[in-house]
């Protein structure tokens, strides 16, 4: 009598494998619009509708919260993709409406808390 066995079998059976590890999640960061008196609600709207492509109503929610808190969360993702928003903002320049307006938004990235 003659056992045939294929590669397959005899590879499953003679090798053991050892379990991946779950694959790393990259840190969460958030970034951080902060008030100040110098920017109308309309700006705010517009500039989150060409950073993030927020609706305007999306964009009048966090511009009303940036007002009434001093700060609001935009987004949370990875820190290279936070710098590049926070850059976005910073670069967006002056709120013609408001003539004591001298420049852009600011706005900080950080951590999301665990």
């Amino acid at each position: 009598m003659t056992i045939v066995a294929s590669v397959d079998t005899l590879e499953r059976s003679s090798v053991e494998v050892a379990p991946k590890p779950p694959p790393r999640r990259q840190p969460s960061y958030q970034v951080v619009l902060w008030n100040d008196d110098d920017h109308s609600y309309e700006y705010v709207m517009e500039m989150l509708l060409a950073i993030f492509g927020f609706p305007f109503h999306k964009g009048y929610q966090l511009a009303r919260e940036v007002d009434q808190t001093g700060r609001v969360i935009c987004t949370v993702t990875t820190r290279e993709h936070a710098e590049l928003k926070q850059e976005q903002i910073h670069a967006y320049g002056k709120d013609v409406r408001v003539q004591l307006c001298a420049g852009s938004m600011s706005a900080t990235i950080e951590p999301v808390p665990e």
